[in-house]
């Protein structure tokens, strides 16, 4: 319980009046009161006696819960280098949805007795504000039993999500400690990390824990979850990306009993202190879309770069290119889309996009701060899951009845900073070149773009809510989305009159710039299945594991500045500081972006220094955006190979010559002696071909051996393999000879020897 004498002060910077903890809005300005609840990380059997304050600021809840009182002061840091545990939680920022960030370390005690402990934000709670009654969320353990089998296998689905992150981390540990995995709702959250040990956690544990959940899973999925279990505990499952497609396929059965409704409203205003509104959206301002009757519901938000030179040009021709792009991919049934192959296809959009507007800069000599961009965010949502594609500081937040989450890491050089374990997001954004981009459309050629991409299981009704940062900035959505957002799904209002409410909120509460939002109402009918998922366990399975768990943020932008956000270059000096492997690739790719971006602050605010004057941490030199030469050695998805031999897969299966393959990842070999790098290939059908080889995965030509076995969906092949059978890279300017994955299949002509 909390302490009815302790105050809570308003973190309104020309107020900071104190109130008392059971009021909402602050007495004197009327502010939402920001209630920041916090975990320690301390060895020990508490922080502290409930009721207690420590550092006259955080007030003891419970054993390990804190609150605190004053949450508009920067919490206190200590370098990071003594707190070494601390950098895994910076470095796995792009997974905050599930992992919890560091609000900051607080100091107890003078001399030996000194202690720091770690406080995480935002733990998994239930709050109950009428009996002023706080609790941890339950563990996933315990809650498993009264979950519908969508949510279940949700369940199992984000964890598998989580495995390879966590582990390359050194706290994959976490997804087998049932009180450190809690659930919120459909979310899975960690209270902390748990640090793993010498021996580290392979997949076979994670089939043992899953094990004891078989007894009490849904009737239509308990075989399912057997199955898998003791697939990963044989070792038949023995990596995520086979695991995950596992999963997805026993989602999509269980999706076929969910019926989904859609809701789209947009809204535009060019706010009070413009002259002109760059953003754009899509469905136009003020439009209302219902899916159904509507075949497709596609949300899409704009934030335009450039000014009066073109940013309002930069944006609309985003969103008139992506939408007939969109338009063709959700022509198919659910049933005939691969989600990694679409999520691929969705960055390809985007790709587009970019490039179109880099072209239109080329073509009309616009050079330096007359270049024009823009931002982009958009929400697509399929079936029982909804598609999130983002690039620049444009967001997508999640609002279901147990919270609001950011599901976007802005493309900035503050959230840059907290990947790389140089700072804490609280810390971060107050820099002076905190907000400036990394990367935007039309900055460059695409090659030096990258989007993210991923998806979000759906098995609750929810709000998507898409805006520029005219809102997001100064936290209004974390301010306003209990008492704006949440009573649409409380049936309390419609998403017409949120949207105005909300753009009201950013033109009086900011009013610094352009507001675009667009809301997504998603409801849902789920009724359990009669049937039994069944698991089908593939014998090799490769996809493309991007998910937006993996991206999702929440951070908060205190001391944000009034004017745009500027895109500005990696070209400083790094910080002395080593990277763990897996950020060097991604973190070239920022770079190269970052470079590409190198007079956009200009554009977006000219009374803002082009360059800034912090030093802006990288461990590459900057990237010259140039094309990349297609070689084998350099294989890229979306790249199609052609075979020049007959390729042996084993078990039967053989790939004919002349065979052509999409490259959907690759991804470094562990063991030198099988090549330094693997290529997870779809084998597609032929634009030209009209029988497919077989029909359960077409290839492109008849020829394959009567006595062979169906080809599978995908192959896996390492780079010393290929080269042994010897294939062929297409051109980038050669027409590609695969129907793409997110079209029907090739119909097949009628036997010959089948009565007319």
């Amino acid at each position: 319980m909390e302490n009815d004498a302790a105050t809570l002060y308003c973190t309104n910077e020309s107020c900071q009046a104190a109130n008392p903890l059971t009021h909402k809005f602050c007495l004197r300005c009327s502010t939402p009161l920001t209630k920041n609840y916090l975990w320690a990380v301390v060895d020990g059997p508490s922080v502290g006696s409930p009721g207690e304050i420590l550092a006259d600021r955080y007030l003891v809840l419970d054993k390990f819960l804190l609150l605190d009182t004053k949450p508009g002061l920067l919490a206190l840091t200590s370098e990071l280098d003594n707190l070494q545990p601390l950098k895994a939680y910076l470095r796995l920022i792009p997974y905050r949805l599930h992992v919890p960030q560091v609000y900051g370390v607080l100091f107890l005690g003078d001399g030996p007795s000194h202690r720091e402990i770690l406080l995480l934000e935002k733990p998994p709670l239930l709050v109950d504000d009428k009996i002023q009654q706080v609790q941890l969320a339950g563990e996933l353990t315990t809650a498993w039993r009264d979950a519908t089998s969508m949510r279940q296998l949700n369940w199992l689905w984000q964890i598998a999500h989580l495995w390879q992150p966590l582990a390359s981390e050194g706290v994959v540990s976490s997804l087998l400690d049932s009180n450190v995995l809690r659930v919120e709702g459909s979310l899975v959250r960690l209270l902390e990390l748990r640090f793993d040990a010498a021996t580290l956690p392979e997949l076979p544990q994670l089939g043992q824990f899953w094990q004891q959940l078989v007894s009490s899973a849904k009737p239509a999925i308990t075989e399912f979850v057997n199955e898998v279990s003791l697939s990963l505990i044989q070792g038949k499952i023995n990596s995520t990306d086979q695991l995950i497609g596992v999963l997805d396929r026993g989602l999509a059965g269980l999706g076929r009993s969910q019926t989904p409704s859609i809701k789209i409203i947009t809204k535009s205003d060019t706010g009070p202190s413009r002259q002109r509104n760059e953003d754009a959206c899509s469905p136009p301002s003020g439009t209302l879309v219902s899916k159904p009757p509507q075949p497709t519901a596609l949300a899409i938000v704009c934030d335009g770069i450039g000014g009066h030179e073109g940013g309002n040009v930069a944006s609309n021709l985003a969103i008139e290119t992506i939408q007939q792009q969109v338009q063709q991919l959700t022509k198919v049934p659910y049933d005939h889309i691969d989600p990694s192959l679409l999520l691929n296809d969705l960055d390809k959009a985007v790709a587009i996009a970019n490039d179109k507007i880099s072209q239109r800069n080329d073509s009309e000599n616009r050079q330096g701060r007359q270049r024009m961009g823009t931002t982009l965010v958009m929400a697509l949502p399929v079936a029982h899951e909804m598609y999130i594609t983002h690039v620049g500081d444009s967001r997508a937040y999640w609002i279901t009845r147990h919270g609001c989450y950011q599901v976007t890491l802005d493309d900035d050089v503050a959230s840059r900073e907290v990947r790389l374990g140089y700072a804490i997001y609280r810390e971060a954004v107050l820099q002076s070149s905190a907000g400036s981009l990394v990367q935007a459309l039309g900055m460059g050629p695409s090659t030096s773009l990258h989007p993210t991409s991923g998806r979000f299981m759906l098995d609750e009704d929810a709000v998507f809510l898409l805006t520029s940062d005219g809102l997001s900035d100064f936290d209004r959505v974390e301010e306003y989305w209990e008492t704006e957002i949440l009573p649409i799904l409380l049936g309390e209002t419609n998403i017409a009159n949120v949207a105005d409410r909300l753009v009201e909120i950013a033109n009086t509460k900011n009013g610094h710039d352009n507001v675009t939002i667009a809301l997504v109402h998603y409801q849902v009918q789920y009724w359990e299945p009669e049937i039994t998922i069944q698991a089908f366990i593939p014998e090799s399975y490769s996809a493309k594991t991007v998910d937006f768990a993996s991206r999702a943020t929440d951070p908060t932008l205190l001391g944000s500045s009034n004017h745009k956000t500027q895109v500005i270059p990696d070209t400083e000096p790094a910080k002395s500081s080593s990277l763990p492997l897996q950020w060097i690739v991604p973190l070239i790719f920022v770079v190269a972006a970052g470079a590409l971006g190198l007079f956009v602050k200009q554009l977006r605010s000219p009374s803002v220094p082009l360059i800034s004057s912090t030093p802006i941490p990288t461990s590459n030199p900057t990237i010259e955006a140039t094309p990349i030469e297609r070689s084998l050695a350099n294989l890229s998805p979306g790249w199609v190979i052609k075979t020049n031999n007959q390729i042996t897969l084993g078990n039967n299966q053989s790939l004919p010559p002349g065979a052509f393959l999409e490259v959907i990842n690759t991804k470094p070999n562990l063991k030198p002696a099988s090549g330094n790098f693997s290529v997870s290939m779809r084998v597609c059908a032929n634009k030209s071909t009209q029988t497919p080889a077989n029909t359960n995965n077409p290839a492109v030509t008849s020829s394959v051996p009567s006595n062979s076995k169906p080809l599978p969906e995908t192959v896996l092949l390492d780079f010393s393999q290929l080269k042994r059978f010897g294939v062929s890279v297409l051109p980038e300017d050669a027409p590609s000879p695969c129907i793409s994955a997110t079209q029907p299949p090739v119909p097949q002509p009628p036997d010959d020897s089948s009565p007319t």
